[in-house]
C-alpha cells in the first residue's frame, strides 16, 4: 500500500470513528433501554455494540471493497490484504455500567503490520490517530510517550481477562508494587495504549488480549516513540497474545517482573 492509500484509509478511518462514537455516546446515555447478552464470564456484548460494528463495516466497505474486515461481535469478512480490525466499543463492561472510560477502535493491519489505527473516546471527545510513519496525535496535535527511566515514577496500566489463569494477576500486581510502581486497572485495553502514547500512563500489561482490542493503538504507541512486545504473531487473529507497551526507559524492567 503506498503513502497517498494509506492517508486515505486513516483520513476515512477517523471520519468514520467519529461516527461510530456519536452512535455510541447516544447508547451509552440512554443504556437502560439496551439488550445485553452473556458472551462467557465477565464478558458481555450490547445491541450498541453489534450496531456500531454493522455502521463501521458499511462506511469502511462502501469506501475500500476490496479490503477485509475483522471486527470483535462479526468475525472474519473478505479476503483482501488489507485487514480492518475493529472494536466497536472496547470497555463495554464499563459502557453498560455507565462508567465513562470505553472507545470505539478501528486498525489497519497488513502483512502483519500495523499502519494505522484511531481511537475515539466520545465521553471526552478525544481521538487518538497514528499512521506509519506519520506520528501520533491526539486531536490533531502530536503526543508522545513520557520518556520516564525511574520505575519508582511510573504508573502502568494493566489488564485482565478470565480467558487466562487467575493466579499470574494478583503476582503481576504484587511485583509492580515491590518495585515501587503504581498502576491503574481501567477495563479498556485500547485507551490503556492510547493512555501510553499520550504519556498518561508509562506503559500497559495483559497477558492476553485479542487482535480487536489492540489493532488500533498499536501503531499509535509505535508512533509516539513507545516499545512493544512482539503481538502480531502468525496466529494473533485467531489466538489473541500478551500485550506490553512502554516508554523505552523502563520496558526492560517491566518485562523482567512480569517474566519472573
Amino acid at each position: 500500500m503506498d503513502s497517498d492509500q494509506l492517508e486515505q484509509r486513516a483520513r476515512v478511518a477517523a471520519t468514520v470513528v467519529r461516527e461510530a462514537g456519536a452512535l455510541a455516546l447516544d447508547y451509552f446515555r440512554r443504556r437502560g433501554d439496551l439488550r445485553i447478552d452473556s458472551k462467557g464470564l465477565q464478558d458481555m456484548v450490547s445491541q450498541a455494540d453489534r450496531e456500531c460494528e454493522d455502521l463501521i463495516f458499511a462506511r469502511l466497505s462502501e469506501a475500500f471493497p476490496a479490503d477485509s474486515f475483522l471486527g470483535e461481535e462479526g468475525g472474519l469478512r473478505g479476503t483482501g490484504s488489507a485487514m480492518w480490525v475493529v472494536d466497536p466499543i472496547d470497555g463495554t463492561a464499563n459502557f453498560v455500567r455507565g462508567i465513562p472510560h470505553w472507545c470505539v477502535s478501528i486498525g489497519l493491519i497488513e502483512d502483519g503490520r500495523a499502519l494505522c489505527g484511531v481511537l475515539y473516546d466520545p465521553v471526552a471527545d478525544e481521538l487518538f490517530a497514528g499512521v506509519a510513519g506519520g506520528g501520533a496525535t491526539l486531536n490533531g496535535t502530536p503526543i508522545g510517550v513520557t520518556g520516564e527511566t525511574d520505575i519508582r515514577k511510573t504508573r502502568v496500566g494493566i489488564g485482565f481477562s478470565f480467558r487466562t489463569p487467575v493466579a499470574p494477576h494478583p503476582g503481576d500486581i504484587h511485583a509492580l508494587l515491590d518495585a515501587g510502581c503504581e498502576y491503574l486497572r481501567l477495563g479498556s485495553g485500547a485507551l490503556g495504549l492510547a493512555y501510553t502514547a499520550a504519556g498518561r500512563l508509562d506503559g500497559y500489561f495483559e497477558r492476553h488480549i485479542n487482535l480487536w482490542d489492540v489493532a488500533g493503538g498499536l501503531i499509535i504507541v509505535a508512533e509516539a516513540g513507545g516499545r512493544l512486545s512482539d503481538f502480531m504473531t502468525s496466529d494473533v487473529v485467531a489466538e489473541g497474545n500478551e500485550i506490553l507497551v512502554a516508554t523505552p526507559g523502563i520496558y526492560d524492567q517491566l518485562r523482567g517482573l512480569f517474566d519472573a
